[in-house]
Protein backbone atom coordinates (compact mmCIF):
# COMPACT_ATOMS: atom_id res chain seq x y z
CA UNK A 1 0.00 0.00 0.00
CA UNK A 2 1.62 3.28 -1.06
CA UNK A 3 2.32 6.00 1.48
CA UNK A 4 0.74 8.91 -0.39
CA UNK A 5 2.12 12.43 0.15
CA UNK A 6 0.96 14.24 -2.98
CA UNK A 7 -2.43 15.67 -2.00
CA UNK A 8 -1.58 19.01 -3.62
CA UNK A 9 -1.57 17.21 -6.97
CA UNK A 10 -4.81 15.30 -6.41
CA UNK A 11 -6.63 13.40 -3.71
CA UNK A 12 -8.72 10.25 -3.81
CA UNK A 13 -12.41 10.78 -4.51
CA UNK A 14 -14.62 11.01 -1.47
CA UNK A 15 -17.37 8.43 -1.15
CA UNK A 16 -19.89 11.27 -0.98
CA UNK A 17 -18.70 12.47 -4.39
CA UNK A 18 -18.84 8.96 -5.86
CA UNK A 19 -22.37 8.49 -4.53
CA UNK A 20 -23.49 11.85 -5.93
CA UNK A 21 -21.92 11.09 -9.31
CA UNK A 22 -23.57 7.67 -9.53
CA UNK A 23 -26.95 9.11 -8.51
CA UNK A 24 -26.72 11.76 -11.26
CA UNK A 25 -24.96 9.62 -13.86
CA UNK A 26 -28.17 8.97 -15.77
CA UNK A 27 -28.83 12.68 -16.25
CA UNK A 28 -29.35 13.75 -19.86
CA UNK A 29 -28.79 17.15 -21.47
CA UNK A 30 -29.65 19.85 -18.94
CA UNK A 31 -30.40 22.31 -21.75
CA UNK A 32 -33.22 20.19 -23.20
CA UNK A 33 -36.82 21.40 -22.87
CA UNK A 34 -38.50 18.04 -22.25
CA UNK A 35 -38.98 16.27 -18.91
CA UNK A 36 -35.66 14.39 -18.71
CA UNK A 37 -33.84 17.61 -19.61
CA UNK A 38 -35.70 19.47 -16.87
CA UNK A 39 -34.78 16.75 -14.36
CA UNK A 40 -31.11 17.08 -15.34
CA UNK A 41 -31.39 20.85 -15.05
CA UNK A 42 -32.82 20.47 -11.55
CA UNK A 43 -29.81 18.39 -10.48
CA UNK A 44 -27.47 20.96 -12.02
CA UNK A 45 -29.31 23.84 -10.34
CA UNK A 46 -29.05 22.10 -6.97
CA UNK A 47 -25.29 21.68 -7.43
CA UNK A 48 -24.89 25.31 -8.49
CA UNK A 49 -26.89 26.57 -5.52
CA UNK A 50 -24.91 24.40 -3.10
CA UNK A 51 -21.58 25.67 -4.44
CA UNK A 52 -22.85 29.26 -4.26
CA UNK A 53 -23.92 28.87 -0.63
CA UNK A 54 -20.59 27.28 0.31
CA UNK A 55 -18.41 29.89 -1.40
CA UNK A 56 -20.39 33.02 -0.64
CA UNK A 57 -21.67 33.98 -4.07
CA UNK A 58 -24.84 34.01 -6.15
CA UNK A 59 -25.78 30.89 -8.15
CA UNK A 60 -25.54 32.83 -11.40
CA UNK A 61 -21.88 33.54 -10.58
CA UNK A 62 -21.03 29.80 -10.53
CA UNK A 63 -19.64 28.59 -13.87
CA UNK A 64 -18.80 24.90 -14.21
CA UNK A 65 -15.65 24.20 -16.24
CA UNK A 66 -13.56 21.17 -17.16
CA UNK A 67 -10.77 22.05 -14.69
CA UNK A 68 -9.11 24.73 -12.60
CA UNK A 69 -6.81 25.34 -15.55
CA UNK A 70 -9.74 26.13 -17.84
CA UNK A 71 -11.25 28.38 -15.18
CA UNK A 72 -7.96 30.30 -14.95
CA UNK A 73 -7.80 30.64 -18.72
CA UNK A 74 -11.38 31.90 -19.05
CA UNK A 75 -10.84 34.47 -16.31
CA UNK A 76 -7.44 35.78 -17.37
CA UNK A 77 -7.93 35.81 -21.13
CA UNK A 78 -11.52 37.00 -20.76
CA UNK A 79 -10.78 39.87 -18.37
CA UNK A 80 -7.82 40.96 -20.48
CA UNK A 81 -10.03 40.99 -23.60
CA UNK A 82 -12.58 43.11 -21.75
CA UNK A 83 -9.99 45.71 -20.71
CA UNK A 84 -8.28 48.57 -22.48
CA UNK A 85 -4.98 49.22 -20.69
CA UNK A 86 -2.97 46.32 -22.16
CA UNK A 87 -1.47 45.77 -18.68
CA UNK A 88 -1.56 42.74 -16.37
CA UNK A 89 -0.43 42.43 -12.76
CA UNK A 90 0.70 38.97 -11.68
CA UNK A 91 3.42 37.19 -9.70
CA UNK A 92 6.35 34.95 -10.58
CA UNK A 93 5.16 32.10 -8.35
CA UNK A 94 1.93 31.23 -10.17
CA UNK A 95 0.87 27.75 -11.25
CA UNK A 96 1.52 27.15 -14.98
CA UNK A 97 -2.24 27.48 -15.60
CA UNK A 98 -1.84 31.19 -14.80
CA UNK A 99 1.83 31.70 -15.55
CA UNK A 100 1.68 30.30 -19.08
CA UNK A 101 -1.58 32.11 -19.88
CA UNK A 102 -0.09 35.44 -18.81
CA UNK A 103 3.09 34.68 -20.77
CA UNK A 104 1.04 34.01 -23.89
CA UNK A 105 -0.70 37.37 -23.53
CA UNK A 106 2.69 39.02 -23.01
CA UNK A 107 3.90 37.47 -26.26
CA UNK A 108 0.92 39.16 -27.90
CA UNK A 109 1.98 42.56 -26.61
CA UNK A 110 0.59 42.80 -23.07
CA UNK A 111 2.68 44.57 -20.45
CA UNK A 112 3.11 42.37 -17.36
CA UNK A 113 4.21 43.68 -13.96
CA UNK A 114 5.13 41.02 -11.41
CA UNK A 115 4.55 41.51 -7.70
CA UNK A 116 7.76 40.63 -5.80
CA UNK A 117 7.89 37.86 -3.20
CA UNK A 118 10.20 37.48 -0.21
CA UNK A 119 12.40 34.51 0.70
CA UNK A 120 9.38 32.84 2.30
CA UNK A 121 7.36 33.04 -0.93
CA UNK A 122 4.91 35.71 0.25
CA UNK A 123 4.08 38.79 -1.80
CA UNK A 124 6.02 41.68 -0.29
CA UNK A 125 4.92 44.76 -2.25
CA UNK A 126 1.59 45.76 -3.79
CA UNK A 127 2.83 48.95 -5.41
CA UNK A 128 1.91 47.73 -8.90
CA UNK A 129 -1.76 48.33 -8.04
CA UNK A 130 -1.17 52.11 -8.14
CA UNK A 131 -1.50 52.13 -11.95
CA UNK A 132 -4.52 50.98 -14.00
CA UNK A 133 -4.54 47.42 -15.36
CA UNK A 134 -6.90 45.15 -17.23
CA UNK A 135 -6.57 42.61 -14.44
CA UNK A 136 -4.51 41.43 -11.53
CA UNK A 137 -4.10 37.69 -11.01
CA UNK A 138 -2.66 36.04 -7.93
CA UNK A 139 -2.88 32.60 -6.35
CA UNK A 140 -4.34 32.37 -2.85
CA UNK A 141 -1.88 29.67 -1.74
CA UNK A 142 1.15 28.36 -3.57
CA UNK A 143 0.94 24.81 -4.88
CA UNK A 144 4.61 24.07 -4.12
CA UNK A 145 5.36 25.70 -0.77
CA UNK A 146 1.82 26.23 0.53
CA UNK A 147 2.55 29.92 1.19
CA UNK A 148 -0.73 31.77 1.80
CA UNK A 149 -0.82 35.16 0.13
CA UNK A 150 -2.40 38.33 1.61
CA UNK A 151 -5.38 38.03 -0.73
CA UNK A 152 -7.66 40.27 1.33
CA UNK A 153 -5.10 43.11 1.22
CA UNK A 154 -4.47 42.66 -2.50
CA UNK A 155 -8.20 42.55 -3.22
CA UNK A 156 -8.60 45.81 -1.33
CA UNK A 157 -5.83 47.44 -3.38
CA UNK A 158 -7.47 46.20 -6.59
CA UNK A 159 -10.84 47.61 -5.54
CA UNK A 160 -9.33 50.98 -4.67
CA UNK A 161 -7.77 51.18 -8.15
CA UNK A 162 -10.75 49.72 -10.00
CA UNK A 163 -8.70 46.77 -11.24
CA UNK A 164 -10.54 43.47 -11.89
CA UNK A 165 -8.88 40.72 -9.87
CA UNK A 166 -8.68 36.99 -10.48
CA UNK A 167 -7.69 34.56 -7.72
CA UNK A 168 -6.46 31.02 -8.36
CA UNK A 169 -7.89 29.30 -5.28
CA UNK A 170 -7.24 25.74 -6.46
CA UNK A 171 -5.12 24.87 -3.41
CA UNK A 172 -7.44 26.66 -0.97
CA UNK A 173 -10.99 25.63 -1.91
CA UNK A 174 -12.39 23.22 0.65
CA UNK A 175 -9.56 23.98 3.09
CA UNK A 176 -9.82 27.68 3.99
CA UNK A 177 -13.02 29.76 4.27
CA UNK A 178 -13.97 31.50 1.01
CA UNK A 179 -16.58 34.25 0.77
CA UNK A 180 -16.52 35.52 -2.79
CA UNK A 181 -18.86 38.46 -2.16
CA UNK A 182 -17.01 39.70 0.92
CA UNK A 183 -13.63 39.36 -0.76
CA UNK A 184 -14.73 41.70 -3.53
CA UNK A 185 -12.74 40.06 -6.31
CA UNK A 186 -13.93 39.58 -9.88
CA UNK A 187 -13.24 35.90 -10.56
CA UNK A 188 -12.01 32.83 -8.66
CA UNK A 189 -10.93 29.38 -9.88
CA UNK A 190 -11.20 26.02 -8.09
CA UNK A 191 -10.81 22.36 -9.07
CA UNK A 192 -12.90 19.45 -7.79
CA UNK A 193 -10.19 16.81 -7.52
CA UNK A 194 -8.16 18.93 -5.11
CA UNK A 195 -10.86 18.50 -2.44
CA UNK A 196 -11.98 14.95 -3.21
CA UNK A 197 -14.26 15.45 -6.18
CA UNK A 198 -13.83 13.92 -9.64
CA UNK A 199 -11.06 14.84 -12.03
CA UNK A 200 -12.30 16.63 -15.13
CA UNK A 201 -14.43 19.35 -13.55
CA UNK A 202 -13.66 22.72 -12.02
CA UNK A 203 -15.52 25.87 -11.17
CA UNK A 204 -15.13 29.53 -11.99
CA UNK A 205 -16.83 32.15 -9.85
CA UNK A 206 -17.44 35.20 -12.03
CA UNK A 207 -19.20 38.44 -11.14
CA UNK A 208 -21.79 39.65 -13.60
CA UNK A 209 -19.90 42.92 -13.95
CA UNK A 210 -17.14 43.35 -14.82
CA UNK A 211 -17.36 39.98 -16.56
CA UNK A 212 -14.76 38.19 -18.68
CA UNK A 213 -15.31 38.18 -22.42
CA UNK A 214 -15.90 34.68 -23.82
CA UNK A 215 -12.79 32.98 -25.18
CA UNK A 216 -14.66 30.08 -26.78
CA UNK A 217 -18.03 29.91 -28.48
CA UNK A 218 -20.82 27.40 -28.94
CA UNK A 219 -24.15 26.71 -27.31
CA UNK A 220 -24.18 29.53 -24.79
CA UNK A 221 -24.19 27.35 -21.67
CA UNK A 222 -22.78 28.70 -18.40
CA UNK A 223 -23.55 32.34 -19.27
CA UNK A 224 -21.71 31.83 -22.54
CA UNK A 225 -18.39 31.78 -20.67
CA UNK A 226 -18.00 28.01 -20.91
CA UNK A 227 -20.21 26.79 -23.79
CA UNK A 228 -20.75 23.06 -24.17
CA UNK A 229 -23.04 20.46 -22.65
CA UNK A 230 -22.53 20.51 -18.89
CA UNK A 231 -21.40 17.34 -17.08
CA UNK A 232 -24.29 17.19 -14.61
CA UNK A 233 -23.01 14.16 -12.69
CA UNK A 234 -19.59 15.68 -12.12
CA UNK A 235 -21.12 19.01 -11.07
CA UNK A 236 -23.21 17.17 -8.48
CA UNK A 237 -20.13 15.28 -7.26
CA UNK A 238 -18.11 18.50 -7.05
CA UNK A 239 -20.77 20.09 -4.85
CA UNK A 240 -20.93 17.04 -2.56
CA UNK A 241 -17.14 16.88 -2.16
CA UNK A 242 -16.89 20.62 -1.50
CA UNK A 243 -19.58 20.45 1.16
CA UNK A 244 -17.88 17.58 2.99
CA UNK A 245 -14.42 19.11 2.68
CA UNK A 246 -15.55 22.43 4.11
CA UNK A 247 -17.46 20.74 6.94
CA UNK A 248 -14.34 18.91 8.14
CA UNK A 249 -11.77 21.60 7.23
CA UNK A 250 -11.22 23.05 10.72
CA UNK A 251 -10.69 19.70 12.45
CA UNK A 252 -8.75 18.21 9.55
CA UNK A 253 -6.58 21.32 9.31
CA UNK A 254 -5.48 20.89 12.92
CA UNK A 255 -4.87 17.16 12.55
CA UNK A 256 -2.92 17.53 9.32
CA UNK A 257 -0.88 20.45 10.65
CA UNK A 258 0.20 18.32 13.62
CA UNK A 259 1.31 15.51 11.29
CA UNK A 260 3.08 17.99 8.99
CA UNK A 261 4.92 19.50 11.95
CA UNK A 262 5.94 16.05 13.17
CA UNK A 263 7.30 15.28 9.70
CA UNK A 264 9.16 18.58 9.52
CA UNK A 265 10.69 18.28 13.00
CA UNK A 266 11.65 14.67 12.37
CA UNK A 267 13.41 15.57 9.14
CA UNK A 268 15.31 18.43 10.77
CA UNK A 269 16.42 16.24 13.68
CA UNK A 270 17.55 13.27 11.59
CA UNK A 271 19.08 14.81 8.44
CA UNK A 272 21.87 17.39 8.20
CA UNK A 273 21.80 20.42 5.92
CA UNK A 274 18.06 20.73 5.27
CA UNK A 275 16.31 23.90 4.08
CA UNK A 276 12.60 24.27 4.89
CA UNK A 277 10.81 26.36 2.26
CA UNK A 278 7.31 26.24 3.80
CA UNK A 279 6.89 28.99 6.39
CA UNK A 280 3.83 30.59 7.98
CA UNK A 281 1.35 31.71 6.89
CA UNK A 282 1.14 28.39 5.11
CA UNK A 283 -1.40 25.70 4.31
CA UNK A 284 -1.30 23.01 7.02
CA UNK A 285 -0.99 20.35 4.34
CA UNK A 286 2.30 21.51 2.77
CA UNK A 287 5.92 20.79 3.61
CA UNK A 288 8.48 21.80 0.99
CA UNK A 289 12.09 20.97 1.86
CA UNK A 290 15.42 21.15 0.04
CA UNK A 291 18.32 18.75 0.54
CA UNK A 292 21.47 20.40 -0.89
CA UNK A 293 23.75 17.89 -2.57
CA UNK A 294 20.89 15.87 -4.06
CA UNK A 295 18.64 16.19 -7.10
CA UNK A 296 14.89 15.88 -7.08
CA UNK A 297 14.64 13.08 -9.63
CA UNK A 298 16.91 10.79 -7.61
CA UNK A 299 14.96 11.50 -4.44
CA UNK A 300 11.63 10.73 -6.10
CA UNK A 301 12.88 7.46 -7.62
CA UNK A 302 14.39 6.28 -4.35
CA UNK A 303 11.21 7.14 -2.45
CA UNK A 304 9.05 5.45 -5.07
CA UNK A 305 11.04 2.24 -4.65
CA UNK A 306 9.92 2.33 -1.00
CA UNK A 307 6.29 3.03 -1.97
CA UNK A 308 6.48 6.63 -0.77
CA UNK A 309 4.71 8.91 -3.22
CA UNK A 310 5.79 12.54 -3.02
CA UNK A 311 6.69 15.12 -5.65
CA UNK A 312 9.49 17.49 -6.52
CA UNK A 313 9.32 21.21 -7.11
CA UNK A 314 11.75 20.82 -9.98
CA UNK A 315 10.77 20.60 -13.62
CA UNK A 316 12.48 18.20 -16.02
CA UNK A 317 13.29 19.67 -19.42
CA UNK A 318 15.13 17.64 -22.06
CA UNK A 319 16.37 15.28 -19.37
CA UNK A 320 17.89 18.09 -17.29
CA UNK A 321 16.69 18.52 -13.72
CA UNK A 322 15.89 22.21 -13.20
CA UNK A 323 14.91 24.14 -10.11
CA UNK A 324 11.31 25.32 -10.02
CA UNK A 325 10.42 28.88 -10.98
CA UNK A 326 8.80 29.31 -7.55
CA UNK A 327 12.06 28.71 -5.69
CA UNK A 328 13.90 30.95 -8.17
CA UNK A 329 11.44 33.77 -7.48
CA UNK A 330 12.02 33.27 -3.74
CA UNK A 331 15.76 33.76 -4.23
CA UNK A 332 16.73 30.16 -3.48
CA UNK A 333 20.10 29.23 -4.96
CA UNK A 334 20.37 26.52 -7.60
CA UNK A 335 22.62 24.51 -5.27
CA UNK A 336 19.97 24.56 -2.54
CA UNK A 337 16.86 24.22 -4.64
CA UNK A 338 17.73 21.53 -7.18
CA UNK A 339 17.20 18.74 -4.65
CA UNK A 340 13.74 19.58 -3.32
CA UNK A 341 10.75 17.54 -2.21
CA UNK A 342 7.15 18.54 -1.66
CA UNK A 343 5.26 16.46 0.88
CA UNK A 344 1.55 17.28 0.97
CA UNK A 345 -0.77 15.60 3.45
CA UNK A 346 -4.51 15.02 3.36
CA UNK A 347 -7.52 13.35 4.88
CA UNK A 348 -6.18 9.78 4.61
CA UNK A 349 -2.66 10.58 5.86
CA UNK A 350 -1.92 8.74 9.10
CA UNK A 351 0.73 8.93 11.78
CA UNK A 352 2.01 5.57 10.50
CA UNK A 353 2.59 7.18 7.09
CA UNK A 354 4.67 9.94 8.68
CA UNK A 355 6.61 7.45 10.80
CA UNK A 356 7.35 5.37 7.70
CA UNK A 357 8.78 8.37 5.85
CA UNK A 358 10.89 9.40 8.83
CA UNK A 359 12.24 5.85 9.12
CA UNK A 360 13.43 5.79 5.50
CA UNK A 361 14.11 9.37 4.39
CA UNK A 362 17.56 9.77 6.07
CA UNK A 363 18.91 6.79 4.09
CA UNK A 364 17.25 8.04 0.89
CA UNK A 365 18.90 11.45 1.22
CA UNK A 366 22.26 9.87 2.10
CA UNK A 367 22.09 7.68 -1.01
CA UNK A 368 21.03 10.60 -3.21
CA UNK A 369 23.99 12.64 -1.97
CA UNK A 370 26.40 9.94 -3.12
CA UNK A 371 25.02 9.71 -6.67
Amino acid sequence: MPHYFDYAATQPMRQSAIDAWVAASGSLNSSAQYASGRRARSVLDDAREKVASLLGCEPIEVIFTSSGTEADNIAIQGLFAAGNTNRIISTDIEHPAVRDTVSKLAQGGATVDLLPVDRNGHISDGGAFAEPADLATCMWANNETGAIQPIEDLASLAQQSGIPMHVDAVQVAGKLPINFAELGITTLAASAHKFGGPRGIGVLLAKRTPAPQPISYGGGQERGLRPGTVDVASASALAAALEESIAESAAEGERIAALRNKLRDGILSSIDNVVVNSTEPCLPSHLHVSFPGTDGDSLIMLLDSLQIEASTGSACSAGVNRMSHVLSAMGVSEEEGIGSLRFTLGRLTSEDDVDYVLAHLPEVVARARTV
